[in-house]
C-alpha cells in the first residue's frame, strides 16, 4: 500500500555534508512518527534520528549537533541534513514510518531499502 524510497547516499570526505531525502508513495494514509536508521557492516540497525507526532526529534548522541531531521508534510517527505560527517557515519541509512491509512484506520510501520553513506578520504 505505502512505499518508502531513500535517496541522496553516496561518496563524501570528512567534514563534509550530504541530505538524504525519504519519499513515501500511496493513497489514502498520513504519516506518524517518522525516524532514520543506520546499519554499519557486523553491526546492529541503531536509531539516528526521529521525528515524533507531536514535532518532538530526538537524536543519537553520536550524531546530536551535526545532524538534523525535518518534515514536509505536504509532500510526504522526510529529510537528513548531515553535516561535519565523520568516517564513524558509514552505513546504510534507512527510513522508517508510522504509516496510518485512511480506510482501515491502523497504522503499519515501513521500511525504506536504504541508501548507502560513505566518508573517506
Amino acid at each position: 500500500q505505502v512505499q518508502l524510497v531513500e535517496s541522496g547516499g553516496g561518496l563524501v570526505e570528512p567534514g563534509g555534508s550530504l541530505r538524504l531525502s525519504c519519499a513515501a508513495s500511496g493513497t489514502s494514509f498520513r504519516i506518524g512518527t517518522v525516524g532514520w536508521y543506520r546499519q554499519a557492516p557486523g553491526k546492529e540497525r541503531e536509531l539516528v534520528a526521529q521525528f515524533t507526532t507531536n514535532g518532538r526529534t530526538n537524536y543519537a548522541d553520536s550524531v546530536q549537533g551535526r545532524f538534523t531531521i525535518s518534515r514536509d508534510n505536504a509532500k510526504n517527505t522526510v529529510h537528513l541534513q548531515m553535516n561535519s560527517l565523520k568516517p564513524e557515519d558509514t552505513a546504510i541509512y534507512y527510513c522508517n514510518a508510522d504509516i496510518i491509512s485512511r480506510v482501515y484506520l491502523t497504522s503499519r510501520n515501513y521500511w525504506g531499502r536504504g541508501t548507502q553513506v560513505t566518508v573517506s578520504s
